[in-house]
């Protein structure tokens, strides 16, 4: 069943000089129980995606168009007061990037979680939220009596966990996590990753999963969203896409990375740099940096089209094949 379709969502962010086209007729959907992968270079606009989600976009940031869907309801189509009160937090939720910096160091970690519990539900005196952010505490791995502890007494990834938390506090149906193991070493980072895979799994929970290492989606996720200059170029399932990645970006974003197990091979780096999403080229725009480019790519924008069971691409030289 589908939980989450995005029809051609657009995201801009108006500044002096004009509009940046941060995201732009996006299209893919995320199933309940399901983890989507969505990887691209920084700067990309994964992030911003994430943001057009929940409407929390920061100054500049304006949807410009597209539908979000959220249990068949175009959420674009609420006002303020009903996305924080119906959708945030109750039904999906998000781990920032750097979130184990968004913990309020004057603050205790229990009273942060029990202020979100409370504020999202009215219906919940404060004791009882304390009893359910003591048992949050114990399903992500911290031992529940540290709800008096303040965020200097835990460790970095003892603040993450505590963020996953939180924003499972109201029982949400999504979760997006935006880089999760951003500032962690490699250990730790496994670990906050098989809690995602574990709570997901016990809780029937959805989840899309920002970040730019492919290693991290094959571990993790059932499909891949790869994102390129803002627009989407790839879609679909996991372990097709990164065993036969049709769209060029996405296979030079594999070929950039080790194979632990295959034959011991130089890593290849992608040419050039990113496009000025101010202006960015025209046609396709990964055209300057891509070796198959063909005149019609530096002419036509591709249409993201389905060329098999469930996997889209976005590529002129899959739709001349």
């Amino acid at each position: 069943m589908t939980l989450l379709e995005l029809q051609d969502l657009t995201t801009f962010y108006k500044i002096r000089r004009g509009y940046v086209r941060a995201a732009e007729n996006i299209s893919f959907s995320v199933n309940q129980g399901e983890a989507v992968g969505l990887a691209g270079e920084s700067g990309c606009g994964k992030t911003t995606l994430a943001l057009s989600v929940l409407r929390i976009l920061p100054p500049g940031g304006i949807i410009m168009g597209g539908k979000i869907l959220f249990d068949d309801v175009d959420i674009l189509t609420l006002n303020e007061r009903e996305m924080r009160e119906k959708i945030r937090w109750k039904k999906m939720s998000l781990v920032f990037q750097g979130a184990m910096n968004a913990l309020n160091p004057v603050y205790k970690v229990g009273d942060q979680i029990v202020e979100a519990i409370t504020t999202h539900e009215a219906d919940i005196d404060k004791s009882e939220a304390m009893e359910r952010t003591k048992k949050l505490l114990g399903t992500v791995g911290i031992e529940p009596s540290r709800v008096d502890n303040y965020p200097h007494e835990f460790s970095g990834g003892m603040k993450q966990r505590s963020v996953i938390a939180m924003a499972l506090a109201c029982n949400p149906k999504l979760l997006i996590a935006d880089e999760p193991g951003t500032a962690l070493d490699v250990i730790v980072q496994a670990q906050i990753l098989k809690l995602l895979i574990r709570l997901r799994q016990e809780l029937n929970l959805s989840m899309i999963l920002i970040t730019h290492d492919l290693s991290i989606i094959a571990e993790t996720c059932q499909k891949v969203a790869i994102m390129y200059a803002g627009r989407l170029v790839e879609f679909g399932d996991a372990v097709t896409i990164f065993k036969e990645p049709v769209h060029p970006y996405t296979q030079g974003l594999m070929s950039a990375f080790p194979d632990i197990a295959g034959p011991r091979t130089r890593m290849k780096s992608i040419p050039g740099s990113p496009p000025d999403l101010l202006c960015p080229p025209i046609g396709c725009h990964f055209h300057p940096r891509c070796k198959y480019a063909l005149d019609i790519c530096r002419k036509e924008e591709p249409i993201f089209t389905c060329t098999k069971k469930n996997h889209y691409v976005a590529c002129h030289l899959v739709q001349k094949s």
